[in-house]
């Protein structure tokens, strides 16, 4: 092939990648309606863009590569989130994301590390509730039935980003309404450029390490089966490449907490001094407790930890 054909090759490429869907148009889609073969992730769930992340295909990588996802050297160990807050204790942590209010989460650091502590993906909906005719129809086709309710309840952390939000919790106060309604908007805004997000309404499926492994734009009456069908795709994916994550991070010393509540975190004992043990999570958040506020089962793992360094 030419050099003029290498150049119309990639030129068409970069338009492929980069077309969008606004409300009410035909969904970005392959020209079979049929789901992806052979455990791929579908062409409508795949990221654009440098900024959308690294994908994640239908081939798990093996341990050795993902235990290089995230080096030693590279965990910040500090609140990703408020590098300046002092370390939190571990029930004030797990009480954070622990309150639900509704299927759907609509604060983005709540999002993530809930989807980090249950090994779920996240799935951000970005979404005009009162302007957008395309994205009533998509709530009311999909995310609003019993089916998908049930289903993503136990596989997915959900996550609205709504152009038009409303508060209504009758909690608040008329002052404390505003002020959250004015961090919501401002969430979207930093979401929407983060994430090039360009119309609605948009969905994306972010894996474990926040990147985005898929992405699907616009909506069609009628297509609530095909959409889902994608999604669950996605959700497949993503647990194919996560035990393997997992695996290796287990080898560099992370395992699942539990305090007396049953509550579970994923992390790295960092530092134990007198009973007090810090922890580290894998993406840097860390978080402090007492050893008697453990399971007994943690309890028994910090004896023979101790047994074996002679303490």
């Amino acid at each position: 092939m030419t050099n003029i054909g290498h150049a119309a090759c990639a030129a068409l490429a970069i338009l492929g990648l980069a077309s969008c869907s606004w409300p009410g148009s035909k969904p970005d889609q392959s020209s079979s309606r049929g789901l992806p073969a052979g455990g791929g992730i579908p062409p409508q769930l795949r990221a654009r863009g440098e900024a959308a992340g690294t994908p994640v295909t239908a081939t798990s990588p093996t341990a050795e590569q993902v235990a290089k996802i995230t080096p030693d050297e590279e965990i910040v160990f500090t609140d990703p989130d408020n590098p300046d807050a002092e370390i939190p204790e571990l029930s004030t942590v797990l009480d954070a994301v622990s309150v639900r209010r509704g299927p759907w989460e609509q604060s983005e650091p709540v999002a993530r590390r809930r989807a980090m502590r249950e090994g779920r993906p996240l799935l951000v909906w970005f979404t005009d509730s009162q302007n957008s005719p395309m994205c009533k129809a998509l709530s009311q086709e999909l995310f609003s039935t019993a089916a998908f309710e049930e289903w993503a309840g136990n596989s997915l952390v959900r996550l609205k980003v709504d152009s038009r939000a409303q508060v209504d919790d009758p909690d608040l106060s008329l002052d404390e309404k505003q002020t959250r309604l004015i961090e919501i908007e401002r969430q979207a805004k930093e979401l929407k450029k983060r994430f090039k997000v360009l119309g609605q309404p948009t969905v994306l499926m972010v894996n474990n390490l926040g990147e985005v492994i898929g992405r699907y734009r616009g909506y069609q009456r009628g297509e609530a089966d095909y959409f889902w069908g994608l999604i669950r795709q996605g959700e497949a994916v993503f647990a194919n490449a996560y035990g393997p994550w997992r695996a290796g991070m287990e080898r560099k010393g992370y395992r699942e907490w539990s305090d007396r509540r049953g509550r579970k975190v994923f992390a790295r004992l960092l530092r134990y001094h007198q009973g007090t043990l810090d922890l580290v999570e894998p993406d840097g958040m860390r978080s402090r407790t007492r050893e008697e506020r453990l399971s007994d089962k943690d309890l028994e793992w910090i004896a023979d930890q101790k047994k074996r360094r002679g303490l």
